[in-house]
């Protein structure tokens, strides 16, 4: 029942944005969000972390094809839609400032994903699973469209082809998948686990949901999508697909990849895993050359997913538990960093590093709640940053010294990058082109305060995310290991 509420709440609210009034709308939405994050709360208390499947929904969709909407929580999607739903109160506050044409569609499709998401988090049909995916892909299209920058038409349509191709490609092995299933075929999670695959058939099955999954997180070459349509969607967009949507990816990998093809991991796993390397490299470097502070953020966000793919690549529990964590981390560090930008656009109508400057003089407070989101995102100790980095990093040196090696290199660079960036956006002379920084309004404070306490609390005591989430993370490391 508890899913069933967890997934309908947004579901009705979403159209009934159509009947509030224009100037209620956002409260409205708002609200919502906010029952959103109590039920998750809620669901907290009452979960146990040993038991695999909790406040479960197994209905009957499609019989006759063996698709239910089966739905539940384990620790692993507990924690992802607990994400969702702290972040989306966030990005709906985010915009009260704004002056969107039409608000009305605006809350609503961000009340559709966030439905969306916490299906895709809890799916355990495989056709459900998809349907959700796709779904999630819907909202955040119209969003970058019609509130997107002057190339929106443009940047919109490759990123929509980008994801509809590689769910496609998903599509083919599920349906590989539910025609293998033994006795009367059924898409069903526990089934296709149990499938009995060739190594043949596992191969090209890694490749069909690696290639899917890469493309939403985005790995390299798969990327190219994903810094103009970060620079160009509007700020809530932007954090809807790197705070969250990307996220789906990274849980399809642990979720569908790593149990169902073992073998084809195996097999092709330290491939992938190179190109997750040279996707951290790559846009480390490219995030060197970047003028526009919100570009920067984009590849950064590349190079800190393609660690968090190759601690899942590595296949052991420090990994498993550092990509859980890191997932967490990097979905509120980096709307953080995207509202920061916000706010500087609006105040001083620009992005370019080269025009700004000397902000440190006018509001001392922003300046140090930039600077702890900053620090977390280079992993300083002590912040969510750190934690989730140094399990990845011990997971992958477990798997291969050389590759942590080249992937212990986002440290290195992304602290150089960042700070420059921090440097000249905050120190030195204000450039008189431009009207004096003002100081937070109460809102940007309630959002920048809540994210720096997420970012301390998850940095000083971890623990309680390890607890949730180490039994299903074993669970999936033990029936790989008796597939080999």
């Amino acid at each position: 029942m508890l899913t069933l509420l967890l997934l309908f709440i947004p579901l009705i609210a979403s159209p009934l944005c159509a009947v509030i009034s224009r100037d209620k709308v956002k409260y409205f939405a708002l609200v919502v969000s906010l029952l959103q994050l109590a039920a998750i709360v809620y669901a907290f208390t009452l979960f146990k972390s040993d038991i695999a499947n909790q406040f479960g929904v197994n209905y009957w969709w499609i019989q006759s094809l063996g698709i239910a909407f089966k739905a539940g929580f384990d620790g692993i999607s507990i924690l992802m839609v607990a994400l969702t739903n702290f972040l989306i109160p966030l990005i709906i506050l985010s915009s009260f400032r704004n002056e969107n044409e039409n608000p009305k569609a605006f809350y609503g499709l961000i009340l559709f994903m966030q439905f969306a998401l916490v299906g895709v988090f809890t799916a355990l049909d495989g056709f459900l699973f998809y349907v959700f995916w796709e779904l999630a892909l819907i909202p955040i299209y119209f969003i970058c469209l019609m509130w997107g920058g002057k190339d929106k038409v443009r940047i919109t349509l490759k990123f929509f082809i980008y994801t509809l191709a590689g769910s496609l490609l998903m599509l083919v092995g599920l349906i590989y998948l539910y025609l293998q299933t033994p006795g009367i075929h059924t898409f069903d999670i526990q089934s296709f686990y149990n499938v009995t695959l060739t190594p043949e058939a596992q191969g090209w099955l890694f490749w069909a949901f690696f290639i899917a999954f890469a493309i939403k997180i985005p790995i390299f070459p798969l990327h190219t999508w994903q810094p103009d349509t970060y620079t160009d969607a509007p700020t809530q967009g932007t954090m809807l697909l790197s705070g969250i949507m990307l996220k789906m990816g990274l849980y399809g990998m642990i979720r569908w990849m790593l149990p169902i093809v073992p073998i084809g991991i195996n097999e092709w796993g330290h491939f992938a895993m190179i190109l997750c390397v040279i996707s951290i490299v790559y846009s480390s470097l490219m995030a060197f050359v970047q003028k526009d502070f919100k570009r920067l953020i984009a590849y950064s966000s590349i190079a800190h997913v393609g660690l968090i793919a190759a601690g899942i690549l590595s296949l052991n529990i420090q990994g498993l538990q550092g990509a859980m964590i890191q997932m967490l981390s990097h979905g509120v560090n980096v709307v953080g960093m995207f509202f920061i930008v916000d706010i500087i656009q609006r105040k001083m109508k620009t992005r370019n590093l080269a025009e700004l400057g000397g902000l440190a003089n006018n509001s001392p407070i922003f300046t140090i709640l930039f600077m702890i989101v900053l620090l977390a995102s280079i992993a300083l100790p002590l912040t969510n940053g750190f934690v989730g980095e140094f399990l990845l990093l011990n997971g992958i040196y477990q798997y291969n010294a050389w590759i942590a090696a080249c992937a212990g290199l986002t440290v290195i660079l992304g602290s150089v990058y960042m700070l420059r960036a921090y440097q000249a956006i905050m120190l030195g002379e204000p450039n008189a082109k431009y009207t004096e920084f003002t100081g937070l309004s109460k809102i940007e404070k309630i959002i920048l305060v809540s994210i720096v306490s997420v970012i301390f609390i998850t940095g000083i005591y971890p623990k309680p995310i390890f607890m949730v989430a180490q039994p299903a993370l074993e669970d999936i490391l033990v029936h790989i290991k008796d597939i080999y």
